[in-house]
């Protein structure tokens, strides 16, 4: 066996490890398998339809933009064509995607310039990392998300700009925020006129269809997704949200800033060291990975000036675990020689190896709470949004339309349609959002659904109007870390006037 294949083999060995440990803290406290996430039955429903002829819809036949990773969503699609949608589907194909992120970007830092050892340690280092082994496992689109950005980095290594710019453009396809990492790409090596007009050119072809669709379900040129979870930044201001410029250009930025450095301690304590290692990089390989690695820096900049929604290390860092493959190259090439010219001494090997070492030990350590975080989040959502879904089946008429805050799962097990009162997959609410909880009651008034399911901390007015709303069915959680309430409750519509 060459010491290639041997150091792949030790990736997929090691990244089995925290996958065990995630499934079996599963089924010790959610007591059976499930997403931590209700967004993941969003991604599933909207799979299923399309696999089934109902196109992209979640309600059949009615086309909406209401995916923010169409990407993922279309790679589901393919899954339940041919696999029948199934959590365990979605599972296989987030492991898969994570699994290949991991060798590809043990291939990257060596194509960067990192000794094997340190491209491994890499490698295994992502592959330990708590919130892309929930990502994994999670059914959510960040493992592929992540696949695609260590492939750009790859290419971007060997030169090659077609397959950069491919691999870029799908990224921002399966996780929106990497659109930040696509002007770094393209000016990482020399930016010649041809050079920029055929890499801008490849991402407008990759992206054009979907905004495309956008515009013609939503009138936006991004998703109803987007437009509905928006609090602020300059997209909210092109969708009528106003706000203080010290919100949108200090305070915002600061507490996003900070919020993205507790992630990256969170997730491994010595994470953070990635930021500084840019400036190694830069110097010691060139300014193409160090231009790149900007990103490090520009991404909860951007996330909170350009479209802020929550920050950075919201719910396992879902928007940000992309990037973890480029914090891990950041960190391995950096480790590729010591800062004097003469050649490295044999301490100097000894000293790597105990940092690495030492890295992968506390990576061990950080996976017990992340574990049980994931566990906990399953257990959140089998016992609250998949039970309601079940019970929808059971007792409501086939024919009843539902209006639900949380879509996933209520969707996917009851198979009603479904009025979304947050605005993901209806974007005609937005107008009466803005009129806050009084609009929604009036778009409810209008649509006249037969079950209202909501959480009532979110709409206390609401569900407080007795004439309007009788409570039939509820369900409370002793422990809620994930949902967005600790108890949601089915009611009938009594009358449709206000």
């Amino acid at each position: 066996m060459t010491a290639d294949r041997r150091d792949d083999l030790l990736v997929l060995l090691a990244s089995a490890l925290p996958l065990a440990l995630l499934l079996l803290r599963e089924r010790v406290i959610a007591g059976s398998a499930g997403f931590p996430l209700d967004d993941s039955w969003i991604h599933l429903h909207f799979a299923r339809n399309l696999a089934e002829g109902a196109g992209f819809a979640y309600n059949p036949g009615v086309p909406v933009a209401g995916s923010t990773a169409p990407l993922w969503t279309l790679v589901l699609a393919a899954g339940a064509r041919a696999a029948g949608a199934s959590l365990v589907m979605a599972k296989t194909l987030g492991v898969a995607a994570a699994l290949a992120a991991a060798l590809v970007l043990r291939r990257a830092a060596l194509a960067w310039g990192a000794s094997p050892p340190a491209a491994l340690v890499a490698a295994v280092g992502l592959a330990w990392s708590g919130p892309f082994a929930w990502g994994a496992l999670s059914g959510m689109e960040v493992t592929l998300a992540a696949l695609l950005v260590a492939a750009a980095l790859l290419a971007l290594a060997r030169d090659q700009l077609v397959v950069t710019a491919v691999a870029g453009g799908l990224a921002t396809l399966a996780r929106p925020e990497a659109v930040v990492l696509l002007p770094l790409l393209a000016l990482a090596r020399r930016p010649t006129p041809r050079r920029l007009a055929l890499f801008a050119a490849i991402v407008v072809a990759a992206l054009l269809p979907f905004v495309a669709f956008c515009w013609a379900t939503t009138g936006t040129p991004f998703p109803s997704t987007a437009a509905a979870k928006v609090e602020g930044g300059l997209l909210g201001r092109l969708i009528g949200l106003r706000e203080p410029a010290r919100v949108t250009w200090l305070e915002r930025p600061l507490a996003f800033g900070l919020d993205w450095l507790t992630w990256l301690t969170r997730t491994h304590p010595l994470l953070p060291l990635a930021l500084p290692a840019i400036v190694l990089v830069w110097r010691r390989r060139g300014r193409a990975l160090g231009m790149v690695g900007l990103v490090l820096l520009a991404h909860p900049l951007a996330m909170a000036v350009l479209a802020p929604y929550r920050g950075p290390g919201f719910q396992e860092g879902r928007y940000s675990i992309h990037l973890l493959p480029l914090a891990f190259l950041m960190l391995g090439v950096a480790n590729i020689a010591p800062a004097r010219k003469s050649a490295p001494t044999r301490g100097d090997a000894r000293a790597a190896s105990l940092v690495r070492v030492v890295y992968l030990a506390v990576a061990l350590v950080t996976l017990a709470p992340a574990a049980d975080r994931y566990a906990w989040g399953v257990q959140n959502i089998n016992a609250m949004q998949v039970h309601l879904g079940r019970w929808v089946d059971a007792h409501l008429p086939r024919s009843a339309t539902l209006a639900v805050n949380d879509i996933g799962a209520i969707a996917y097990f009851s198979r009603r349609p479904v009025i979304d009162l947050m605005g993901l997959v209806t974007p005609e609410i937005r107008p009466y959002r803005r009129a806050g909880e009084a609009g929604v009651l009036r778009f409810v008034a209008e649509r006249c659904p037969d079950f209202v399911i909501v959480f009532p901390t979110w709409f206390p007015e609401m569900t407080a109007r007795r004439e309007l709303l009788t409570p039939i069915y509820r369900v409370r959680l002793d422990r809620n870390e994930v949902s967005g309430g600790p108890e949601m409750v089915v009611y009938r519509l009594a009358r449709c006037a206000v």
